[in-house]
């Protein structure tokens, strides 16, 4: 049993190639994605994730702390200049609904 979050992405970003579009990622999509980020990026400090959980991880109220902090993860990583030109994976994590992490391995 998992919990997925909705990542609804609204942008005038060039690099982007949808102006609106919503995917759903696991947890465990935004580790990948991160270490992703710091392998390609390394002129780019990547944020951290929210911590991980290990007990009451399906509460309303752990659920909603992570959410915030994924979307904090996001806003900044998203609002990166040399993220948005520099990275192959950004683009496609935010809007692809099929994106695969053993595409960037």
């Amino acid at each position: 049993m998992y919990t997925d979050y909705e990542v609804v992405c609204r942008t005038n970003i060039p690099a982007f190639k949808l102006k609106q579009s919503t995917v759903r990622r696991r947890y465990s999509d935004f580790e990948h994605f991160r270490d992703i980020l710091e392998r390609e990026s390394t002129r780019v400090t990547i944020p951290p994730l929210p911590g991980k959980v290990f007990t009451n991880r399906f509460s309303d109220d752990v659920i909603e702390h992570r959410r915030e902090g994924l979307q904090r993860f996001l806003q900044i990583v998203v609002g990166h200049p040399l993220l948005q030109t520099g990275s192959k994976v950004l683009a496609s994590f935010v809007q692809d609904p099929s994106w695969d992490r053993s595409t960037y391995i």
